[in-house]
């Protein structure tokens, strides 16, 4: 699917605005809801999975603490079996 450029650069201003409510959450605790991985935070992984391929991951990149709770929740286990059934497919 090609990306709607314009889409894009409308709603950029908005997820940055996201992400730094995001980053001073995750300055309290390790996760979005607690210290302990919630539903809060796994119902992000699929969408930033599709966005980390994007020009967009420079925002989440440019968060330090937006950048390690992502990396962290990217790299659970289940989440990776999940991606391996899709490449079998």
């Amino acid at each position: 699917m090609a990306m709607d450029a314009a889409a894009v650069k409308e709603n950029e201003a908005k997820l940055a605005k996201v992400l730094d409510v995001y980053e001073a959450r995750l300055g309290q605790s390790k996760y979005l809801g607690c210290d302990c991985f919630t539903l809060a935070d796994l119902h992000h992984i699929p969408t930033l999975t599709n966005l980390m391929g994007t020009p967009l991951k420079e925002l989440f990149e440019t968060r330090p603490k937006v950048s390690a709770w992502v990396a962290d929740i990217m790299a659970r286990p289940a989440w990776a079996k999940v991606l391996a059934m899709g490449n079998r497919q």
